[in-house]
């Protein structure tokens, strides 16, 4: 049994049974169909859709039920677990550490009301960010010198 079906998503438009028949003979759960010109796109079961949905959904709850009930030395444990899971948490501040890990279940929390994890991988990408910079010490250096703020940076401008 196969994860995904990769096909063209021309494949789908002019061949449909034929491309989902493909599908069901390969035993895959996914379909990613390739486009030239955007981003592939993935199609699956409302079966397969729901059961991502359970284990996430019980994944966060867990999490919050550990992060809610623990006391210092079970914070203590997570945060040293944390390395385990992000390995470029390593290169955090202890105190950059544990507010990862707060913003992170407080954010798995809020999402599984909007059954969207663009937050989540969000907050995950800016931390990482985070860490980039503390890994190279000059970047870190930069961070921490003193220095004036020269306020909000302007967007930059769309090119379309």
């Amino acid at each position: 049994m196969s994860a995904a079906l990769v096909v063209a998503f021309s494949d789908l438009l002019n061949k449909p049974k034929d491309t989902l028949a493909s599908m069901a003979r390969s035993g895959a759960v996914l379909l990613r169909l390739r486009r030239r010109d955007a981003e592939d796109l993935i199609m699956t079961t409302a079966s397969r859709r729901e059961q991502e949905h359970t284990v996430v959904s019980a994944a966060t709850r867990l999490t919050m039920v550990l992060m809610r009930q623990a006391d210092q030395q079970g914070r203590d444990r997570l945060l040293e677990a944390l390395p385990e899971v992000f390995t470029w948490t390593r290169f955090l501040p202890e105190d950059d550490q544990r507010l990862f890990l707060t913003e992170f279940a407080d954010t798995l929390r809020a999402v599984e009301d909007l059954d969207n994890l663009a937050p989540v991988a969000h907050l995950i990408e800016e931390w990482k960010h985070t860490a980039e910079i503390h890994a190279d010490p000059d970047l870190a250096a930069i961070l921490v010198q003193d220095g004036d703020d020269y306020g909000s940076v302007p967007e930059p401008d769309v090119v379309g």
